[in-house]
């Protein structure tokens, strides 16, 4: 009989983390880490990175901070090779740069019929190429050693679009659509043993959306905020300590047949249709 505990086991494992400085990211690096895999935290602001690595450290955990635009491909594969020059190969990429606008963002200020293309355009570049470029640099590598495991991080509003943030819903889908096409590619041309899946986290206070929850002077709910704890059935927003079950999951031999999959944390927001 197959040991559970083993399923689980990561140690050894070499991840890239794209906005590894993040809120979100960051849990998810020191979670791995602290698990016994070799975490290379990537991100446009280094300082933030090597504030996440200086962490893993501490703990005795292995880690190293490495610049990158997810935009721009030869800073990608910059990125993708100091992996390798650190750790000798690369089981997990982990995408986690993305993000919104207040500029391609509806308001009373701001209609619809004016939102500049520019910041629209900006949006969707940092969310769909910003997760396709490190899947062609850090996908290459793994098609090469005919394994590896990708980890996108779509949204929420991938499923049920989100008043006011246009371009982020629709770029979050297309992040899940991408899983789902690149999973197939994948294996088709490269090796059954590559996986790709992704998260579909529902609402966590980050330093994207805090001020647009909560009220910066009382730290109360806004109107926003208390809208969606009303339609999420566990009735609080989620902490990024709820993903980390799910990401050592999918990406531990535990998941070996879960591919191209989008899976939701929401604390039920996507089940509930509002009565």
């Amino acid at each position: 009989m197959t040991d559970i505990k083993n399923q689980f086991d990561i140690s050894g494992q070499v991840v890239a983390v794209t906005g590894g400085g993040g809120v979100l990211c960051s849990a998810m690096s020191k979670m791995l880490a602290a698990h016994g895999a070799k975490v290379a935290v990537i991100d446009l602001f280094v300082d933030k990175a090597q504030a996440v690595v200086d962490e893993i450290k501490s703990a005795g955990g292995e880690a190293v901070a490495i610049k990158c635009d997810v935009l721009d491909r030869g800073s990608v594969e910059q990125a993708c090779q100091a992996v390798l020059d650190a750790f000798g190969r690369i089981d997990v990429l982990i995408n986690g740069a993305g993000g919104n606008k207040k500029e391609a963002t509806t308001s009373p200020d701001m209609s619809f019929f004016d939102l500049p293309a520019d910041a629209v355009r900006w949006v969707f570049d940092l969310n769909i190429i910003g997760t396709v470029l490190p899947c062609q640099v850090f996908g290459k590598v793994m098609a090469e050693q005919k394994q590896g495991n990708i980890l996108n991080l779509s949204s929420m509003s991938a499923f049920k679009p989100l008043t006011k943030v246009l371009a982020y819903s629709a770029a979050k889908a297309g992040v899940s659509n991408f899983t789902m096409w690149l999973a197939v590619h994948m294996s088709q041309n490269y090796s059954p043993n590559i996986r790709v899946n992704a998260l579909a986290p529902g609402f966590f206070l980050t330093e994207q959306n805090r001020f647009l929850l909560t009220d910066e002077k009382t730290n109360q709910p806004t109107q926003r905020g208390k809208q969606i704890i009303d339609h999420t059935p566990m009735a609080r927003y989620g902490d990024p300590a709820d993903l980390l079950g799910t990401v050592l999951y999918l990406l531990s031999p535990a998941s070996s047949f879960v591919h191209g999959a989008v899976i939701p944390i929401d604390g039920g927001f996507a089940a509930y249709c509002g009565v």
